[in-house]
Formats: structure tokens, sequence, C-alpha cells
């Protein structure tokens, strides 16, 4: 088994490992760090003989570091002494079970005593197992930063005394949010990168996609976890149409819709259908809009009016200058580019979205659709100029310059 294998294991099992290995010592961190030494020693041990039980393997050796460690503080001999005859370690890890130790998991790595940075950084590490270098790949920031993060949010947890615990069924649900916010963020990042070269990382978005499986199989009666995962789905479905050979990006409008992934449509439907048991919420709300896009077979047959609607239900119960943004964007389709207007220059004058490249896109667009061509290009030359990722830009300036 070489490296892959190794990493492959680890991406699996390690969210599994970590949670276990943080209820039996009671120490976060050091369960962490237990976990990543067996994957330093796996790297060195299995490509010379492969385990049986790979899983097994990494928990058995990931346990004995802890012991290690925990024998290394003299303060904690009793700890070390009931660790040690604890005849649950020796459980075996049963790869089809999914128990509440990863929920419990999840709800410490995005707990609210760290900062929203510190929240992702620390999921992917442990409960998506991946390394300091992708997640600072993934989100490009240096990987001494994401380390850092990683770090000082071990640190806060034991200082701000977090038990890894599920919490109570009502606190379970009042930072359920939470959770889904950080797996929101992991997947939009994936799903349109703020900055770099690249318009997808799909590698991030997928795993977003994982992770939130993983939550929906864990909170199978909260509709909103079915929200998110059917918004994840849905709008994944569209990534092998969005971009071009090259990587460059291909507009709704003139994607080949032969290409999306109808299996994830399938999915993103049936997850939507769970999400709408008892009423749509932010999530299942933004599922709805992917869906409504998703049973389209064309721009213009798309359905723009139940979107504006949709739109203004979100608005209703998350407002936010994005959705009013989108809100606009649907608008102009349904009813013509003058009322999205006047929903654009009202976000302006309250200096809704400061420096973001969203507004002047749009504006941009509409002003192009009303025929006022200079203007137009003027706002879209100031989109591209704020806009961070370069695919993005490069579209912007092409529309720029193709109004003359």
């Amino acid at each position: 088994m070489g490296t892959a294998d190794v990493e492959a294991v680890w991406r699996i099992e390690s969210a599994r490992i970590v949670a276990a290995l943080t209820r039996f010592t009671g120490d976060f961190g050091l369960a962490e760090d237990a976990a990543q030494e067996a994957v330093a020693e796996a790297l060195v041990s299995w490509p010379l003989a492969s385990p049986a039980n790979p899983a097994g393997w990494l928990m058995a050796t990931a346990r004995r570091r802890a012991i290690d460690a925990i024998r290394r503080r003299t303060a904690l001999q009793d700890r070390y002494a009931l660790l040690a005859t604890d005849p649950a370690v020796d459980e075996e890890i049963d790869p089809d079970r999914i128990d509440d130790d990863v929920l419990a998991l999840m709800f410490v790595s995005c707990h609210p005593v760290l900062s929203l940075e510190a929240r992702v950084a620390l999921t992917l590490r442990v409960v998506g197992g991946l390394s300091s270098e992708e997640i600072a790949r993934a989100f490009l920031v240096p990987m001494p930063t994401v380390q850092a993060r990683i770090t000082r949010a071990k640190k806060t947890i034991a200082a701000a005394g977090v038990p890894f615990e599920l919490p109570s069924a009502g606190e379970r649900r009042g930072r359920l949010g939470g959770v889904l916010s950080v797996l929101y963020v992991i997947f939009t990042e994936g799903s349109t990168a703020t900055s770099g070269d690249r318009l997808l990382r799909p590698d991030v978005a997928y795993e977003a996609i994982r992770l939130t499986r993983t939550l929906a199989a864990l909170q199978p009666d909260e509709p909103e976890v079915h929200g998110l995962l059917a918004l994840c789905e849905l709008t994944a479905a569209r990534f092998p149409a969005r971009t071009g050979p090259d990587g460059s990006p291909i507009l709704l409008e003139d994607q080949d819709r032969r290409r999306w992934d109808f299996s994830a449509i399938r999915r993103g439907l049936a997850a939507l259908a769970k999400a709408s048991t008892r009423g749509l919420g932010p999530y299942g709300l933004q599922a709805a809009i992917a869906a409504a896009h998703a049973s389209a077979p064309s721009v213009e047959a798309t359905d723009w009016d139940r979107i504006v609607v949709l739109y203004e239900a979100l608005g209703r119960v998350a407002p936010s200058p994005v959705v009013e943004l989108n809100r606009a964007v649907a608008v102009a389709m349904a009813s013509g580019p003058a009322q999205a207007l006047a929903i654009v220059d009202e976000l302006i004058a309250l200096d809704r979205l400061p420096g973001s490249h969203l507004v002047p896109t749009v504006r941009g667009e509409l002003l192009a659709r009303l025929g006022r061509r200079p203007e137009a290009r003027t706002e879209l030359e100031l989109a591209a100029r704020l806009c961070a990722n370069q695919r993005e830009r490069s579209v912007l300036l092409r529309k720029a310059a193709a109004l003359g």
C-alpha cells in the first residue's frame, strides 16, 4: 500500500478515529495529534507490510501514541491507567457504522467559541481528514496560516473547557445552524472560488457534500440538513458544463445542459423532498431555486416567476444584500431589466455590498440590456477591477470590450 492508499483510508476513517480517541482520552487536541502521528507512521510502514485492517491499524497505533503522550504527563497517571485498561478502547472500527461520536466531533469543530476561519480549517482537518497543505491550497492561504488556525482552535477549545459530547437536543438544534454554515462556506468556496486562477475547486465542493451527507445520516429528522445537501447536489450537478477544456467559465445561457450530472440532480431532488416535510428554510429555499434551474431545458424556458417568489421568501427568512441582488437578476428575467435596475440602485444607495464585484457586474448586465452601453461598460470594468478570481475577471473584461 502506498501514499495514495494511506490518504484514502485516512480521508474515510479520520473522523471516526479522532472522535473515538477524543471520547477515550477526553482531550480533543491530544486525540488529533495522536491520529496524525499514526498517519505519519502508516506512510512509512504500509509500503513495507500492508495491514489486514487498515482502519483498525490506524486506530490501534493512534491509541498507543495517545497513551504514550498521557504517560509523559505525570499528573495524569490516573487517566493513563484508566485508558490503558478500558476494554472499550479495543473496539474494532466498524466501517459501516456512523455513530454519535462523529456528530459530536462536528459540533466541537464548529463550536461558536471559534472564529469562522478556525471552524472551517478544523472541520476540514479533523472531520474531513484533509492535511494542512490541502486546506491551504484549497483556500489559497499560506500553510503556516492554516496550521496556526488549527493549533489556536485546539487551544481555544481546551481553554474554554468544551466537552466532547453531543449537545442536548434543544441546544443541538440551536447550534446546528453554525455547523451548516461551515459546510456551506466550504462548498461555496469550491463552487465559485473567491480568488485564484480557477473558477471551480471541485475537490473542495465534493468534500463539503461528503460531510453534509454524513450530517444528514446523523440528523435525518432535520429538514435544513437535507436542504443544504439538496442545494449542494443541485449546484454541483452543473459543474461539468460550467468550464471549458481550458478552465474558462461558461455562462448559464451557454452551457450544454446535456453535460449536467443528472444523477446529482436526482439526489438533490430527493434531498429537497425530505427538506420540504415541515416547510423550507433558507437552505431549502435556495435548493428549490437550484431545482427550478435544474428542471428547465433552457434559460428562456426557466420558470423565472417562481424563482422570483422563492427569492422573496428567502429574503424574508434570511435577508441579505446578496439575496436581494439575486432577486434582481430573477426579476430582470421575469419582468425586464428596468425593474431589476431599481432594486440594484437601492442596494447601492444603502451601501449594502461595499467593495463587492457582484453589484457592478449585475448593474452592468442590466444597463447593457437597456441599451445604455457606455454606462454598462464602466460598470463591468469596475467589476473586473474588484474581482479577485482571474477567470471571472476575464469574462467581465470580455463583456466590457464587447460593448465597444
